[in-house]
């Protein structure tokens, strides 16, 4: 599996600026976005996106309707909710709503690691099962 190609989107520009840099070491292509509608821009020129670490709480559009945004548009790009004042009640309306998972800040990096490495593989093996269900439909369509 090639490394993922992520997401971060955060209204607070240092959070942005630090986790970039502590994924980017992790050998990650990270893009960044400060708000759930730069998040949008990013992902219509990005659409092979594979994980969005997405916050809850942002000014404006939030993290849900964020999220709820994003599985509708770009259904196979998995997303994990992070908030730093969680409430149980968040957490699991992200979850409802196709949240791959959700973390605490600050969370531990080899954690978002591993959380992001899962999702990916979630959407690869996705897409891997839309290409063989393709292929089976064409060669039905030929005789095959």
């Amino acid at each position: 599996m090639t490394q993922p190609l992520v997401l971060l989107v955060d209204d607070e520009v240092p959070f942005v600026e630090t986790m970039t840099k502590r994924l980017s070491k992790r050998e990650l292509t990270v893009h960044t976005a400060f708000s759930g509608e730069e998040a949008l821009s990013v992902l219509e020129k990005h659409r092979n996106m594979d994980v969005v670490i997405l916050d809850v709480k942002m000014p404006g559009m939030d993290g849900i309707e964020t999220l709820e945004k994003i599985r509708r548009q770009y259904p196979l790009t998995e997303v994990i909710m992070m908030t730093g004042n969680a409430t149980v009640e968040s957490a699991v309306e992200g979850m409802k709503r196709g949240a791959f998972d959700y973390l605490m800040k600050p969370c531990d990096i080899e954690e978002l690691m591993d959380k992001v490495n899962q999702a990916a593989k979630k959407k690869e093996k996705q897409e891997e099962k839309i290409r063989e269900a393709r292929v089976k439909e064409l060669l039905s369509e030929h005789g095959a």
